[in-house]
């Protein structure tokens, strides 16, 4: 066997290490889209200090390492800065640690966290220099700082070419393309800003021109002094240019703190700016103009537009557009339904059909042969889990993953499974839970961890899989209609819904943002596609056959001995008082949770007919429906949360879905009788 070594880069930045990052940009270059991608279910939000500038903060998993990024207020420029504004910039240098020239303040600083490590700066491709000359600003912060050009797509669209290495050259700083809105170049936008914060790479000086920096000396030596730089604690190129463009806030608390020497200062400032063809401030500012018009010209030609065209363009729009990714999703989950209900449907016939119509016959009266029949049916009944519907299904969805259509359903999803708690990686669990919720919470155990673990897999147990949804189209489409069937499965995505909202509330901390990862598309081999199938399906083996069995065995006993009817009595207050079905449901509805269609044929025979519309009306069918629908999926599906969440987690997901049964389905009881009773 081949084991492939990743380098371990250290230290890892992760707990108290963790990397602290900065999003900041002009408006319109797609900062709080790219926060969106990345985030977590429930960002912080906050006003900065004294403003009502809104900032949202998360953690973010970057690898294995760790990041807390922040969204701050679109920021213009650094210079004479007024009131909000300024603010945003106090928090970029200062963070929560404010320093001796702040001490007068009333308020508290900007933001309860500390200042960032480094300074992912969000530009427009499209209009590239107003963008650098912010640039040229940040960079005398004297922090790690990668610029993120976004709104690559745009730009060759509108045939505006950019040598990415040129620009990296003459900024000093990563520059990593990006389209956030489709996820592209994200994970490489991280990389390289953790990369750069581990080796605290700052940017390139970018004094301004000779002729400034000449008439700036005097002013320059006047205040690179010890006390001054220990009372601002500000890189001594960015106060310099900030008290010569008249900032009021420097200026200010120079008055305050060194009030004998700000007459000698704004002497040698005024003194500055006589030799300009224009006043200083005014200079300083052509000058970032025009250097940022300089690196525009050296990095950027015009050209002709890019053909938009060939088969990878097209399925990105297809896949990752935040409109056509919808389509492409719900053409995927058409594909699963199709094997599901069709593929999955004939292999059932052939197969676990076959096994149970050869064994039909043998009905034993001895204590050894109901045994021995109990056994048979549930080896059966893993088979009529396992065979038709998780393999074929598994296989698809792992052909999807290795094509790479699975991680950009997920990009294109995350946004919506944010509102349940959850990311976009559940999406294919989720999609799994149709054909069965067994492989589909062991794949949500693979994506999430802790409590969005148990949130998913909660939820998942809610999803209909092939078994329940074979019993509702059996009952509902003969005796309810097309509308009766696409309510129940209507209600299904609405209890989903309301579930993930009410398990996501809470006091504990949600977990931390993902960076999406968009892989090149690419055939799928069969090597990886059945090792990974059987990766993921071998655990049934080991976890669900002994409880499968066991509960088979223990079922059949209970009714070799007459307890049945014991059972039925038992189950009175549940059947007959609370849900108003029949006394003789009892038994069908305990055996369900071995497999749900065991229910369906165990309905037929408590009831003596397959003709059950002359024993229940249409209230009575839509609870029992309703019932079989929500309550414990399957013993199989308790097998595999007692491995993934827990004993505590898997029971207390057993006690949700049978409370939402048994609510949903008196609930529906009540209304359904009371327009009966008002109709008639």
């Amino acid at each position: 066997m081949v084991v492939a070594t990743i380098p371990l880069r250290t230290p890892l930045l992760r707990g108290e290490r963790r990397l602290r990052i900065a999003l900041v940009g002009l408006p319109g270059g797609g900062k709080t889209t790219l926060f969106d991608v990345v985030s977590s279910t429930a960002p912080n939000r906050g006003e900065l200090t004294g403003t009502h500038r809104v900032y949202r903060e998360c953690s973010v998993q970057i690898g294995l390492d760790e990041a807390s990024v922040v969204d701050l207020p679109s920021i213009h420029t650094l210079h004479d800065l007024q009131g909000d504004d300024l603010s945003a910039l106090k928090y970029l240098l200062w963070g929560d640690d404010r320093p001796p020239v702040s001490v007068h303040e009333q308020s508290g600083p900007p933001a309860p966290f500390a200042p960032p490590d480094l300074i992912i700066q969000v530009v427009d491709a499209t209009s590239l220099q107003s963008h650098l000359e912010l640039a040229l600003e940040l960079s005398q912060l004297g922090r790690p700082i990668v610029l993120a050009l976004n709104h690559m797509d745009e730009a060759l669209r509108k045939g505006l070419y950019i040598n990415v290495k040129v620009l990296e050259k003459l900024l000093g700083m990563p520059v990593v393309p990006t389209v956030a809105l489709m996820g592209q170049g994200i994970a490489q936008l991280f990389a390289a800003a953790v990369s750069a914060a581990r080796e605290a790479i700052c940017p390139l000086p970018q004094p301004p021109s000779r002729h400034i920096a000449e008439s700036l000396r005097p002013l320059t030596a006047a205040m690179n002094r010890p006390d001054i730089h220990a009372a601002f604690r500000v890189p001594h190129p960015l106060l310099l240019e900030q008290f010569a463009a008249d900032d009021g806030f420097v200026e200010g608390e120079l008055g305050q703190h060194f009030p004998g020497l700000l007459p000698e200062l704004r002497a040698l400032r005024e003194a500055a700016g006589l030799g300009l063809p224009r006043p200083l401030a005014e200079e300083l500012h052509a000058d970032r103009h025009h250097r940022a018009a300089t690196l525009v010209e050296a990095a950027m030609r015009m050209g002709a537009p890019a053909a938009t065209g060939g088969w990878r363009y097209w399925l990105d729009e297809l896949f990752l557009h935040p409109q056509g990714g919808l389509i492409g999703s719900l053409a995927v989950f058409a594909a699963v339904l199709f094997v599901v209900f069709e593929i999955s449907g004939w292999i059932d016939s052939m197969t676990t059909a076959r096994l149970a119509e050869a064994f039909a016959d043998w009905q034993p009266v001895s204590t050894g042969g109901v045994v021995g029949r109990a056994v048979l049916d549930g080896l059966i009944g893993l088979t009529g889990i396992v065979v038709p519907y998780m393999i074929p299904l598994v296989m698809l969805l792992v052909t999807l993953e290795q094509a790479g259509l699975m991680h950009r359903i997920a990009f294109v999803v995350d946004r919506g499974f944010h509102q349940i708690g959850l990311h976009g990686g559940v999406a294919v669990p989720f999609l799994l839970g149709l054909g069965c919720n067994v492989p589909a919470i062991s794949g949500a155990a693979r994506a999430t961890s802790g409590r969005e673990r148990v949130i998913a897999s909660v939820l998942i147990s809610f999803v209909p899989c092939s078994a329940r949804s074979a019993i509702i189209l059996a009952i509902a489409g003969k005796y309810l209609g097309a509308g009766g069937v696409f309510g129940i499965f209507a209600l299904t995505l609405i209890l989903i819904a309301v579930m993930g909202r009410l398990l996501s509330r809470g006091d504990r901390e949600p977990g931390p943002g993902q960076v999406p990862e968009i892989p090149p598309y690419a055939m799928p081999t069969g090597r990886i596609l059945l090792a990974e199938t059987w990766d993921r399906t071998s655990d049934i083996l080991t976890i669900v056959t002994p409880l499968l069995v066991g509960g088979s065995v223990v079922l059949a006993l209970l009714t070799h001995v007459g307890a049945d009817s014991v059972i039925n009595t038992l189950l009175t207050p549940v059947t007959v008082w609370w849900l108003g079905l029949p006394l003789a449901l009892g038994v069908p509805l305990l055996f369900g949770v071995l497999r749900k269609e065991l229910s369906l044929l165990m309905i037929y025979q408590a009831l003596g007919t397959q003709e059950i519309g002359n024993l229940l009306d249409s209230v009575q069918i839509t609870v029992l429906l309703l019932f079989l629908t929500f309550y414990i999926p399957c013993v199989s599906t308790f097998a595999v949360m007692l491995r993934t969440i827990g004993r505590r987690n898997a029971l207390f997901s057993v006690s949700i879905s049978v409370g939402v049964a048994l609510l949903v389905a008196v609930v529906a009881r009540l209304l359904l009788s009371g327009v009966r009773a008002l109709v008639a």
